[in-house]
């Protein structure tokens, strides 16, 4: 599901990116490979989850998964806010 709701986001703000600056892109684009990196280190913090040998240590890589996907959550909404002040700042 936060995959599904990270794909939607990141759909809605390459519409917005069509009316962006460039600098406001570069700096959009620049968090949303962040973000992508960080949420590809959760995707295998889940899949080494699904292979723990323990119940704890499965329990402890799907909270640092999570923790991984919100901070994935919170450097793509950085990125906007950095480039809605790019923009705001041009007008």
């Amino acid at each position: 599901m936060k995959k599904l709701s990270f794909v939607l986001a990141a759909a809605g703000l390459m519409t917005l990116a069509a009316c962006q600056s460039p600098a406001a892109e570069n700096a959009e684009n620049a968090g949303e490979n962040a973000a992508a990196a960080i949420d590809n280190a959760a995707e295998n913090l889940e899949a080494a989850a699904d292979n723990a040998t323990t119940d704890a240590g499965a329990a402890a890589l799907d909270n640092a998964a999570d923790a991984a996907h919100n901070a994935a959550d919170n450097v793509a909404a950085a990125a906007d806010n950095a480039a809605a002040a790019v923009d705001a700042a041009k007008k």
